[in-house]
């Protein structure tokens, strides 16, 4: 797997801050973006979830556990 950079800006106090307390950003921010990739693509997933609990016999309470089991993935 390659790795690409990202940077973003935050106040100068903030980065003081960080190197204060000794927390590195870099873990933070790439957790932050796989949880906020991953509430995207349960977005996406949920209307198809639906369409095909539409069509089958599996009831809301079923399709919500799926969805909550795909999230957790």
């Amino acid at each position: 797997m390659g790795y690409v950079t990202v940077s973003a800006k935050i106040p100068r106090e903030l980065k003081r801050l960080l190197e204060r307390y000794g927390i590195r950003p870099g873990p933070i921010i790439r957790e932050a973006l796989e949880e906020a990739v991953r509430r995207r693509m349960a977005e996406e997933l949920e209307p198809r979830a639906r369409r095909i609990a539409s069509r089958s016999k599996v009831g809301d309470e079923e399709v919500a556990r799926y969805i909550r089991e795909d999230r957790e993935r």
